[in-house]
């Protein structure tokens, strides 16, 4: 019992240990020398687009943003942590349990009291954080547009939508541990993969549309461009969208979202404004190989596999932890209501243990979205200026620490994507492209 106890105290400190690591570890990895703005970016005097592109050092701004972030990244995760643990030993998650029990007759309804009065605790004891981190520290190193107004109604909202999936499919992994205590991991694993394919597939039509408005782009010309390439790529025009982010942010990015029927490509217009039409073809082709290369469901499979896994470690260590603690808890059954903070601490816990696994095929289907969009549009000079462009819109460092990359580092860093675009052309010395199949002439 000990040496379980002492894993699972283990799996939660770590991540806390490392993250705070990376806080004390800046100084040592940073820049030597930071400057306020970054040096030109060629290297020669030659004709610049047959020149490869600098990485730009970070300026102050950049690091001292960094810092912000790593200082308030531990509290958030030393808080989500806090949270359900608290409810547990105070007994507050059984006394809850009981109330909502009496009130709403047990079944569907009972839950639904228990989530409504966690959820608002939660939210009412979480907003002054999440006032300083959302809204706060992007205004304090202008990377927002938001009101305070615009700020609260979003966040409101964004609760609101998870609330609402919660109490339509939050009752089932409580059903499925009580009918199968022996299969469980197994089969919530799979429901869990279906639950994350339809999010996504109802994602761009139902959810993304309540916070922001999607359109063609306005610029015909460039539209014209995109939507040509995309032909190239075997995209269908109608899949490329314009959305405005600027009505929150600065900062700039596009993405790929969706399944089947509703995969689209997103571009962001705050790059609209800073970005040549040959970067943004660039940001483009790197989306569509996204797109082409399926790497939505690839990562939906992969993410699923870790997530069952996890239920696997759950499921064994459920039983001797609610042993030792059930009286203190109130219950003795992982399918009773009262376990529900429970079962948040432990997707935390583990989610802090599966992210350097998840962050690095993260890196790795990025990495190849690179390549697609070098492959696609032939423009090294394009595409590392594009990386040199969103480092100083997003405040960016190009060589974060290691214990960052490891455990936060969703896509390869922007020096090795800078690298990556000066170096990869197959093409000029008539070697074989890895994607030249998926392309048409």
């Amino acid at each position: 019992m000990k040496n379980i106890l002492f894993w699972l105290a283990f799996g939660a400190c770590l991540g806390l240990v490392l993250l705070c690591f990376v806080v004390f570890g800046i100084r040592v990895n940073g820049p030597a020398r930071p400057s306020s703005s970054p040096p030109p970016v060629q290297l020669s005097n030659s004709n610049p687009i047959d020149s490869p592109v600098a990485v730009p050092e970070p300026g102050m701004k950049a690091i001292s943003h960094f810092h912000a972030i790593m200082v308030i990244l531990p509290v958030i995760v030393l808080w989500n942590l806090l949270f359900p643990s608290l409810f547990l030993f105070t007994g507050l998650s059984a006394r809850l349990r009981s109330w909502s029990g009496k009130v709403g007759r047990k079944g569907y309804f009972a839950f639904c009291l228990y989530c409504l009065v966690f959820g608002l605790i939660f939210f009412i004891l979480n907003l002054p954080l999440d006032y300083y981190a959302g809204f706060i520290l992007p205004h304090n190193y202008g990377l927002s547009n938001q009101s305070f107004a615009r700020w609260l109604s979003t966040s409101v909202k964004g609760d609101a939508v998870v609330l609402v999936a919660g109490l339509a499919v939050g009752w089932v992994p409580f059903l499925v541990v009580k009918k199968s205590p022996r299969r469980w991991w197994l089969y919530l694993g799979l429901l869990e993969s279906l639950f994350l394919a339809v999010q996504i597939f109802i994602g761009p039509v139902l959810i993304d549309p309540l916070f922001h408005t999607f359109q063609p782009l306005p610029d015909k010309p460039l539209e014209s461009k995109i939507l040509a390439q995309a032909a190239r790529a075997g995209i269908q025009s109608d899949r490329v969208y314009e959305v405005n982010m600027s009505l929150d942010t600065k900062a700039e990015n596009a993405y790929v979202t969706g399944l089947f029927g509703t995969k689209r490509i997103v571009l962001w217009d705050t790059m609209l404004k800073t970005m040549t039409d040959d970067e943004i073809l660039f940001i483009m082709g790197h989306e569509m190989g996204h797109y082409v290369l399926n790497h939505l469901p690839k990562l939906i499979l992969f993410n699923s596999g870790v997530i069952m896994l996890s239920n696997y470690v759950v499921f064994l260590l459920a039983g001797p932890v609610i042993g030792r603690f059930k009286k203190r808890w109130g219950f003795s059954v992982p399918w009773d209501l009262a376990a529900l903070p429970l079962g948040v601490l432990a997707f935390w816990i583990l989610g802090i243990v599966d992210m350097p696994v998840m962050m690095a095929f993260s890196r790795h289907i990025e990495h190849e979205a690179d390549r697609f969009g070098l492959e696609l549009t032939h423009d090294n000079h394009a595409a590392a200026m594009a990386f040199v462009n969103l480092q100083q819109a997003n405040l960016g460092l190009p060589r974060p620490p290691f214990i960052f990359q490891l455990w936060l580092g969703s896509h390869p860093t922007i020096a090795e994507r800078i690298e990556f675009c000066n170096d990869y052309r197959p093409w000029e010395t008539g070697q074989p492209s890895k994607y030249e199949n998926y392309i048409k002439p």
